[in-house]
């Protein structure tokens, strides 16, 4: 299908939306400055049931090292120390989970597969571009629909329903910033655990907690059972991350060894697109770029943006 000196290519081989169909081109211009003025959240229910097991399980984790472990033990600096450590590890870690489930991960407008819009784009004659049949929109290079948020994601890596959206361009930093941040608070954790198991041996469960001795070993087993689940998963998840982001390819790039058309920034130049800037103790900050003002804005203009 030619038009306007380009060719338009269809992955499915649908027409191009004509100039009588219901999508508004008017519209295109205006969907990105909407998309920028609301909260992006993905009504998915999997996604949704897995979002709060996380901050369940984070929870429970924080109970049982405070009111198990610290706040019971005679040492008043250990309490302290591994206290404020862990509870800001725990603080951290659901930063970053908030900041990747509510942020737009490079969605890209429905519908603008339109004449007028195509014309706008001023494309040399001859070039070819690709349009998504399932949402109407021209597709971007690395660009893949997501049928769960039943959008286009731009370097998307791929769904994570323990956050409730896409890992793509714009979120993947916070999803490294999760996965590493969990790892650290489980690792504190199953250390923790093992003091405590060796405290309370010693003194023969008589005054390491102030819970029953049965109640104490359940709670123990529970978060040494849930901290090694979560350490061999998101330690995993973060070493991958890291080797997508040296090697500028995402997961689903590297599944469907996708030849590169684009030029590869390696290493630190992939650090700094995705992090943004100099290397500097901002790169582990999560609320880096957030503005409380903005958010309440966001949030009285019309709240959810996506009802998926």
């Amino acid at each position: 299908m030619q038009s306007s000196g380009h060719r338009f290519r269809d992955v499915e081989h649908h027409p191009l939306l004509g100039e009588n169909e219901n999508y508004d081109s008017s519209s295109s211009s205006s969907s990105e400055a909407d998309v920028a003025d609301r909260i992006w959240f993905i009504r998915d229910g999997c996604g949704m049931v897995c979002a709060v097991m996380t901050w369940l399980l984070v929870v429970y984790a924080d109970f049982v090292v405070t009111f198990v472990m610290l706040l019971p033990s005679k040492d008043f600096w250990y309490s302290v120390i591994n206290g404020v450590v862990f509870n800001c590890l725990a603080v951290l870690a659901l930063s970053s989970h908030l900041r990747t489930m509510l942020t737009d991960p490079g969605a890209v407008p429905k519908g603008n597969a339109t004449k007028e819009y195509m014309e706008s784009l001023q494309l040399k004659p001859g070039e070819v571009i690709y349009k998504c049949p399932k949402c109407c929109c021209v597709k971007p290079e690395r660009a893949h629909h997501c049928s769960i948020c039943k959008r286009c994601i731009r370097k998307m890596d791929h769904h994570c329903p323990w956050v409730n959206n896409c890992v793509g361009e714009k979120n993947q930093r916070f999803f490294v910033l999760f996965t590493m941040y969990i790892a650290l608070s489980s690792a504190h954790a199953l250390i923790l655990c093992g003091f405590q198991f060796f405290s309370c041996v010693r003194g023969q469960w008589t005054e390491c907690s102030d819970f029953s001795p049965p109640v104490t070993v359940i709670l123990l087993i529970f978060l040494c059972l849930e901290g090694l689940l979560f350490l061999a998963f998101t330690a995993v998840m973060f070493g991958t991350q890291i080797h997508s982001i040296c090697n500028d390819e995402t997961e689903i790039e590297r599944l469907k060894s996708e030849k590169p058309t684009w030029e590869r920034r390696l290493r630190w130049e992939g650090m700094k697109s995705v992090f943004g800037g100099q290397p500097s103790i901002l790169w582990m900050n999560p609320f880096a770029g957030f503005r409380i003002r903005r958010f309440l804005l966001k949030s009285k203009r019309g709240g959810p943006e996506f009802s998926v």
